[in-house]
């Protein structure tokens, strides 16, 4: 979108082009390229960044601790499965009705292993009966932190045996996450870019 200023917008922020970043800004820039994530969901035609990536560029110190916060999360959490991470993340997602968050994830969970009828469970509210022991639990976990901020004793006394410390810390550092990048794409309006995959229909 095109403002009066001649500017093009990504919702409420300027798209900001690469030919106008300081050296910090382009230094988180070139970070971000270089990690693990898909390039081609990264940046635009024209190189410039997509979903929360373009709002980070405002504070290139902070969008690159958040940013590789991310990464750990999503690339180094041997604790949990691939499946269980990305049900995490779309259980915050569907919690917080955030379509861009919702399609991203989609496509990350069908590459972790799950399968569409289970993705359609998670957006339920439902049980697939392909899902393990581990992963009701860590969907069980994951929604008590999203409604309630909290996990009542018995259920933590369930994660801690069932799951582990290290895979609970790591489930309870994953919402934390996913909730501030909703609240950011809300925030800033972020377009959704889900060609169709939203099932919100709103931010």
């Amino acid at each position: 979108m095109t403002e009066a200023d001649g500017r093009e917008y990504h919702g409420r922020l300027p798209w900001y082009p690469p030919g106008e970043f300081t050296p910090e800004q382009r230094a988180y820039y070139d970070r971000l390229l270089s990690g693990p994530r898909d390039k081609a969901a990264l940046v635009d035609e024209r190189g410039r960044l997509n979903g929360p990536f373009n709002a980070r560029i405002l504070h290139p110190q902070v969008g690159t601790a958040i940013e590789q916060t991310g990464a750990v999360l999503r690339f180094a959490t041997p604790a949990l499965s691939g499946r269980q991470r990305e049900m995490t993340i779309l259980e915050v997602a569907r919690f917080e009705r955030s379509g861009y968050e919702w399609a991203a994830h989609s496509a990350a969970a069908l590459a972790a292993g799950l399968r569409p009828e289970e993705i359609a469970a998670i957006l339920r509210g439902d049980d697939a009966g392909s899902f393990s022991a581990g992963e009701r639990l860590t969907r069980r976990v994951t929604q008590a932190l999203t409604e309630r901020r909290d996990l009542p004793d018995a259920l933590y006394d369930e994660a801690a045996a069932g799951l582990g410390l290290v895979a609970l810390f790591d489930i309870i550092s994953l919402v934390g996450h996913y909730q501030h990048t909703a609240l950011a794409l809300r925030v800033w309006r972020v377009p959704d870019d889900s060609q169709g995959a939203n099932p919100f229909g709103d931010r």
